[in-house]
């Protein structure tokens, strides 16, 4: 198990646990928080230890880059699945939503695939945050890991947690919801691209 870290990001705790695919979550575990396993980018392939990271879940949030309906199905064995299509979902994925907005613990979480960052986010992007007012914004595409803030909506891009892509490493994460509504986060690290799971 590799090294916990904890650092305040844009006024949410982000516990970030390194190892492969190890969550060490016993020194900030809660029995209170609401707990949202987000990915993004999976590309077809979906990391058996996701499965088990997202165990306990009350929801997924998928951001897109789904790549194969297996995946969904998979994820969907955890707990319930909202998801958006992303640029290589096509065939059976193709009429997935472009965004979703799903409410969790009182907390209202937009997904858009294509977004870019929250320092130029894109027209689409700004037109879901003026539109839907959430508390979160989950994106992907970029394949980076990102946590900001646009204006009041804490902005989230998970990583890509599958094998497609530039990226060097995997990632997924934990977004928890406290009985007093603040938000707390678990980066998932699920090892290098070219691991084989």
């Amino acid at each position: 198990m590799g090294t916990n870290y904890r650092a305040l990001v844009f006024g949410c705790i982000l516990h970030a646990p390194f190892g492969n695919a190890e969550r060490d979550l016993t020194s900030t575990k809660t029995q209170d928080r609401v707990t949202v396993g987000i990915v993004s980018d999976t590309h077809g392939w979906l990391d058996p230890a996701l499965l088990d990271a997202f165990a306990g879940a009350e929801r997924i949030l998928h951001a897109g880059d789904v790549g194969d309906l297996a995946v969904l199905e998979a994820l969907e064995k955890v707990a319930p699945v909202s998801v958006v299509r992303g640029n290589i979902d096509g065939g059976p994925l193709r009429d997935l939503p472009l965004t979703e907005v799903v409410e969790v613990a009182g907390k209202r979480l937009a997904l858009l695939h294509i977004a870019g960052n929250p320092r130029r986010p894109r027209k689409a992007a700004r037109e879901l945050l003026a539109a839907e007012r959430p508390d979160a914004i989950i994106v992907g595409h970029s394949h980076i890991p990102v946590v900001g803030r646009v204006g009041g909506a804490l902005w989230i891009n998970p990583g890509a947690a599958g094998r497609q892509g530039f990226h060097d490493e995997r990632f997924a994460l934990l977004l928890h919801i406290t009985p007093e509504g603040s938000f707390e986060m678990d980066r998932v690290h699920l090892g290098p691209r070219s691991r084989q799971s």
